[in-house]
C-alpha cells in the first residue's frame, strides 16, 4: 500500500518510520512518501498561507502550493483531509481505507485550508475526535497506524487486529505480567492457574464489566449485537445487563 502525505513540517512525521510501521516500511508492506508543500508555492518568501476572504481571525492554507505539489509528484487514490470537522476515525473506516492500494493524507494548519483544495481533489474529511490540535501531523498518523494494522503482514502471525478486544465491540481486559507479586500487589490467581478455558471466561467479563463502566454506548451496542455465546457467558452476562 502506498501512503502519501502532504505536510508543512514533514519531520513532524518521522515517528511513522520507527517500530512496528517503520518494519513494515522495510520490508516494502508500506510505501510512504512525505511531501513538504513549501517546496511547491510560487510566493518568492516561501508563503503557503494568507489571510482569508471576508474576513476573520488567522490565515489559511492557499490551494496553488497544494495543488501543485500534489500533481508534481503524481498522487493518487482516495485524497483524505484530516479535519475536526469530519467523520470520525473508526476501525470500520480504517479497515476500509486499508483494501485501497494508495491513499493521499493532508495535514493541514493555520485556520484551515482553502475550500477550493478540497473541492478539486474530492477530499473525504476524517477527524480522530471532537477537539482541535495545532496542525493535522498528528491525525495522520493515527490514521496512518490504525490503517497499518489491517494491512495483511504489517503484524506478526501471532497477532492479529481482530483480536483486539474493541474491535469485537467490548473494552480490553487487564493485562499482567511478570513478577507475580510486586509491592503486596498479586497477580489474579486465575491467570496463574494453567486453566486456559477459566482464563479467557475471566478476560471476557473483564472486558464487559470495564465496557459497562467506562462505555456504555459501546455495552449497549454489544447487547444489541447479539453475540453468540456460550451458556458460561450467558449467565456472566445477565449479571450486567
Amino acid at each position: 500500500m502506498k501512503i502519501n502525505i502532504l505536510t508543512l513540517f514533514p519531520d513532524m512525521l518521522e515517528p511513522l518510520r520507527q517500530s512496528m510501521l517503520g518494519r513494515a516500511i522495510e520490508n516494502g508492506i508500506i510505501e510512504l512518501d512525505v511531501t513538504d508543500i513549501r517546496d511547491y508555492t510560487e510566493d518568492k518568501h516561501n508563503r503557503v498561507d494568507d489571510t482569508p476572504y471576508g474576513g476573520g481571525a488567522g490565515m489559511v492554507m492557499q490551494v496553488q502550493p497544494i495543488l501543485d505539489a500534489y500533481e508534481a509528484k503524481g498522487y493518487g487514490g482516495e485524497f483524505i483531509y484530516m479535519s475536526p470537522r469530519g467523520e470520525m476515525l473508526s476501525g470500520a473506516l480504517a479497515e476500509e481505507l486499508s483494501k485501497a492500494d494508495e491513499i493521499t493524507i493532508l495535514c493541514g494548519h493555520y485556520e484551515g485550508v482553502d475550500q477550493r483544495a478540497l473541492d478539486m481533489l474530492n477530499a473525504r474529511e476524517v477527524s480522530i475526535g471532537d477537539y482541535v490540535l495545532t496542525g493535522g501531523e498528528l491525525p495522520a498518523m493515527v490514521l496512518v497506524d490504525t490503517v497499518a494494522r489491517f494491512i495483511e503482514g504489517v503484524l506478526s502471525k501471532e497477532e492479529s487486529v481482530m483480536n483486539e478486544s474493541i474491535y469485537s465491540g467490548l473494552l480490553e481486559y487487564p493485562q499482567y505480567s511478570r513478577p507475580a507479586e510486586y509491592r503486596g500487589e498479586a497477580v489474579p490467581e486465575i491467570l496463574l492457574s494453567g486453566d486456559h478455558g477459566a482464563v479467557d471466561l475471566w478476560r471476557w467479563e473483564q472486558s464487559l464489566a470495564l465496557t459497562k463502566e467506562r462505555r456504555p454506548d459501546l455495552f449497549e451496542k454489544y447487547l444489541e449485537s447479539e453475540p453468540e455465546l456460550s451458556k458460561k457467558e450467558k449467565a456472566i452476562l445477565d449479571k450486567y445487563r
